[in-house]
């Protein structure tokens, strides 16, 4: 399995008490190369989990891979914030939207139900992998 990788999933997988860290660890046992991702969802991570270090492990385990440059691809995320700035997402958001748009064959693994609403290519849904809902 290939993916893109959302802060959600990244503090359900190294956090034990999350409440989806079960959901995380098994999809992470089916990972078959590096997770993409930008350095937002990093910063977000670090700051979730109290831990650059962890963070730091997990691009150097080649478990995560920073796939994306925000400098390229600012105008795009301009657009995108402009889009949808009636849902106020963050940058982390905005640059995994795009990231799906240049990835188009990889989900984005997340626990944000934001992801149902965001389109890549101005109209298609976003694959995404989350865990299931409670009923």
């Amino acid at each position: 399995m290939t993916g893109i990788a959302d802060t959600g999933f990244i503090v359900a997988f190294v956090n034990r008490d999350d409440q989806h860290h079960s959901w995380a660890a098994a999809l992470a046992r089916h990972i078959t190369e590096p997770l993409l991702t930008c350095e937002p969802v990093l910063a977000e991570s670090a700051f979730k989990l109290y831990s650059t270090s962890i963070v730091i492990e997990l691009l150097r385990s080649d478990f995560l891979r920073i796939s994306f440059d925000l400098e390229e691809n600012i105008t795009h995320i301009g657009q995108l914030a402009e889009k949808y700035e009636d849902r106020n997402p963050d940058l982390a958001d905005l640059c995994l939207i795009r990231m799906s748009e240049i990835y188009p064959t990889r989900d984005v693994l997340t626990v944000d139900s934001d992801f149902r609403v965001y389109r890549r290519n101005k109209r298609e849904p976003i694959p995404i992998v989350c865990p299931p809902r409670r009923a």
